[in-house]
């Protein structure tokens, strides 16, 4: 299939991709790239130095400036408002801008902002009229100005009789295996009486891993989050000694939320796991029993890294 370009529209480059539709009013400078059977709406300026992927719908009233980078698949709403410069100042072009990218299947609301120089995640989800001053993890759900995670596509509770819980009234939570591969979630014994709880496990009898290094993770803003990475060889497991927190696991084909308030229930997350933490209470401690002591090189920090481990 032809690119179509409607006659009131002004289409300067020859880089557009079979099947690709560009609407009236738009405005596509010469040293753009867009790629196939995309859609680019009414009233859409597009500049030089940026690169739009396959599949990409551009709603009416954006204008993707130098130095963006779109990915394939993803849905850019009405009125989105990108940035490439911090300090604007007129007639005072900086020698570079700043780069931003959008990664593959994100979807970013009607009119969102998003601040120069930050990522949008693979599959990640800006809500409309957000304000992003930071750059959004992978599958991550954001609202609000500034923006801030409120939860992740996808992660939902399982279905069936071993489904966890959802993010209210987890008390709930069944215990056994999930829907992400090898994580685990278990129940640990807890003895109640006048005196207070007690809470306690036997680490053989549970967790198929030596504790070689323990840590507690506390004091975390609500705003902020942890974890964002996946160990080649390192096992964990988790639990919430003192308020609650929320824990992603994602085995690179299927994720699932967990809420850990209570220090009765912990999750392992095997190797090869990414995992993330996020929606601390004020007053919660995270303790990660770990497997291996501390190697920087058994970390993977970036998703599309990860992916490709996993996928091996």
């Amino acid at each position: 299939m032809k690119k179509f370009v409607h006659p009131q529209a002004l289409c300067e480059t020859r880089k557009v991709g079979a099947g690709t539709r560009i609407w009236a009013f738009a405005h596509v400078l010469p040293g753009a790239r867009i790629g196939a059977d995309c859609n680019i709406c009414d009233h859409t300026f597009i500049e030089n130095d940026v690169v739009v992927g396959d599949r990409v719908t551009v709603k009416c009233g954006v204008q993707l400036w130098d130095g963006i980078r779109i990915e394939n698949d993803v849905f850019i709403g009405p009125n989105a408002t990108f940035s490439n410069d911090r300090f604007p100042r007129s007639k005072r072009k900086p020698r570079t801008f700043l780069a931003t990218a959008v990664k593959e299947g994100a979807s970013i609301g009607a009119n969102a902002t998003i601040l120069p120089g930050v990522t949008i995640g693979r599959g990640a989800m800006v809500g409309a009229g957000a304000v992003v001053v930071e750059s959004v993890p992978p599958y991550a759900v954001v609202a609000g100005n500034p923006a801030r995670i409120v939860s992740y596509c996808d992660a939902g509770p399982a279905r069936g009789a071993r489904a966890a819980a959802s993010a209210v009234g987890s008390s709930a939570l069944a215990t056994g295996k999930t829907r992400v591969k090898g994580v685990v979630v278990h129940a640990l014994a807890e003895v109640a009486d006048l005196r207070g709880n007690l809470v306690a496990g036997e680490i053989g009898k549970f967790l198929p891993f030596e504790v070689k290094r323990f840590f507690v993770v506390h004091g975390v803003s609500s705003r902020q989050i942890r974890g964002q990475h996946a160990h080649r060889k390192c096992h964990q497991f988790l639990v919430c000694v003192r308020g609650t927190c929320r824990v992603i696991a994602d085995d690179g084909r299927n994720r699932q939320e967990f809420l850990l308030d209570t220090p009765a229930r912990g999750v392992y997350l095997p190797p090869k796991t990414w995992g993330v933490q996020y929606d601390y209470s004020a007053d919660a401690a995270l303790l990660v029993f770990a497997s291996h002591g501390y190697d920087p090189a058994d970390y993977v920090r970036d998703y599309e890294a990860f992916l490709r481990l996993a996928r091996r």
